[in-house]
Parts: structure tokens; C-alpha cells; sequence
């Protein structure tokens, strides 16, 4: 069983492109976001330095923040870690497998490592090795045929990330499908730190989910549309 339900329920902002800055990321803590993370970053960008793709990753003041990454090459991961310098409020890398672009399938990225159980541990490991934390942001797998083999279930059973943000999707679908909350139950039987992801904005669904034993739940739209909903959340 997990161990989530004698833990505080963490309310998580999600990553999201061009929108969650340092500036929006402090405001949704200030209102009761737990951690936020900053927008994907490719590792391979930063193992040459890209000054762009640096300022994507930076964390300019306290605002607890997981530095979400994409990318499947071991030695682009270790040229970047061997560079890198944490400040205050930096806790950790979060490595995505979530995003369905199709330009991020077919180089194998995003919701496509998934099933490369292996060389996710692996990246996990190396990260570890480093002596950072380092959680995993996933779907459930590329299409309805990964989601029913149990993809998902094999990678977060296999992997030792600190925890898995679940958004219960496959990358078939879209924002306009209903997530699938039934997986969560499955998910938390895995034993793992489970957050869930998809959909969440009022407090009966935060409710539920404590309930199931979940370790949290991240919040994307809804924060964009009041960086309130935190408060509103933790308060049910």
C-alpha cells in the first residue's frame, strides 16, 4: 500500500510552454501551489548551453520548482549535470513523458518513453547519481492499445523515480477527452507516490483523491484561469 495518506496532499502547478515563468510560478506558490516546474527544457539544447533554452530552467528566487526535462541520450544528460548549479529554490528534475507532439514521438521522446522502461531507469539513476531528486511526468501511453497492455503501470512499477504525475490521457487524445481517473487506483497500488494529473479544478475531485491514497494532484488550466484554485483546493 502506499504511504501517501499519513503525507501532507501536495497541490502541484503544472508545466506549461511559454506560460509558467518565474513570475507566475511565484504567484501560484504565494497562493498555495506546493511545487511548481518550469516548462519542458531539451536536454540536448542544454548540454551546448543554449542561452535560451538555459532561461527556460532558471529559478531566480525561493519558489519551490522542479526543472522539467525532455530528452532520451545519456551523454547529453551527464554533459548538462556536470555543468549545472542548483539555487534556492530548485528541488529537483522532472523528466518529461507526456508530451504528444508529433515531432517529439517520432525522435522516441515525450509520451514515446513510456515503454523504454530501461533507458528511463537509466536516466533516473544518473540523475540520482548527481544527488538530485528526480520525479517523472507521463500519459498512459502512446495510443489505447499501450494504455491497455499497462504501460504506465510497468514503467512507474520498474522506475524508482520520488513520484509520478499521472495524466490520465494517452497520447491519442486530447485536452477535449475526458481523463480516466479509474487508472489512479491501479497506479496506487503500484506502492509509488502518485499525483494525479487532467481536469482537476474543484475540491470534490481533490476529496476523491486523497481518498484513494493519491500524494497529490497538479493543476494546469485551472491555475491559468485563477492562481487562486490552490487555496480553493487545499482548503476542501
Amino acid at each position: 500500500m502506499s504511504d501517501a495518506g499519513n503525507m501532507k496532499f501536495q497541490l502541484m502547478l503544472a508545466p506549461m510552454e511559454g506560460a509558467t515563468g518565474s513570475a507566475f510560478r511565484a504567484l501560484c506558490h504565494k497562493n498555495g501551489a506546493d511545487l511548481t516546474f518550469t516548462e519542458i527544457a531539451r536536454v540536448s539544447n542544454l548540454a551546448r548551453a543554449k542561452k535560451g533554452e538555459l532561461e527556460k530552467i532558471a529559478i531566480p528566487d525561493a519558489t519551490p520548482t522542479q526543472i522539467q526535462l525532455a530528452g532520451a541520450k545519456l551523454p547529453e544528460y551527464e554533459k548538462f549535470l556536470a555543468s549545472f548549479k542548483p539555487t534556492a529554490g530548485f528541488r529537483g528534475f522532472n523528466l518529461n513523458l507526456g508530451c504528444s507532439s508529433p515531432d517529439f514521438l517520432r525522435q522516441g521522446l515525450g509520451a514515446a518513453m513510456v515503454k523504454r522502461v530501461s533507458r528511463v531507469n537509466e536516466i533516473v539513476s544518473l540523475i540520482s547519481k548527481h544527488g538530485y531528486e528526480c520525479s517523472i511526468k507521463m500519459r498512459l501511453g502512446a495510443d489505447n492499445y499501450e494504455k491497455q497492455k499497462g504501460a504506465y503501470l510497468n514503467l512507474i512499477s520498474a522506475v524508482d523515480a520520488s513520484f509520478f504525475v499521472v495524466h490520465a490521457r494517452t497520447a491519442k487524445q486530447t485536452l477535449s477527452d475526458k481523463a480516466d481517473f479509474s487508472v489512479y487506483e491501479k497506479c496506487v497500488a503500484t506502492g509509488k507516490k502518485i499525483v494525479a494529473n487532467g481536469d482537476i479544478k474543484t475540491k470534490e475531485q481533490v476529496a476523491a483523491l486523497r481518498q484513494q491514497g493519491l500524494y497529490g494532484a497538479m493543476v494546469g488550466r485551472a491555475a491559468m484561469g485563477n492562481p487562486k484554485v490552490f487555496k480553493v483546493l487545499h482548503e476542501g
